[in-house]
């Protein structure tokens, strides 16, 4: 299934699977509650199928780790970020659309 390709990380192993990640990396911050965070879900779990091998794509509920999305400065929800190499290359904030998420991790590739 799909859904199984998108990594879930936390604060412990944040530094280790999106900074030291030798793919580029697509982190989803969401939350259960937050409905536009649900609306994206398919989005996000569809682009890990479809960049499998190429990116990783991942999420991190930002209520059960604080403390990554307030050395990032995440003020809303959703927000993906874009790493690469340890760096951020790219940031959007709300739901946006997959050619938008597509043409973010592209440019990473």
């Amino acid at each position: 299934m799909a859904g199984d390709k998108v990594l879930h990380v936390g604060d412990g192993d944040f530094d280790a699977q999106v900074l030291k990640s030798d793919l580029p990396v697509l982190l989803d911050f969401w939350a259960p509650w937050c409905g536009p965070c649900k609306a994206i879900g398919p989005v996000i779990e569809e682009l890990a199928g479809e960049f499998d091998g190429k990116a990783v794509v991942a999420k991190m509920n930002v209520d059960d780790n604080p403390a990554t999305p307030g050395k990032f400065g995440i003020r809303a929800i959703p927000t993906l970020i874009v790493f690469k190499g340890g760096k951020v290359v790219e940031q959007v904030t709300g739901a946006v659309g997959k050619a938008q998420m597509v043409a973010m991790l592209k440019k990473a590739l």
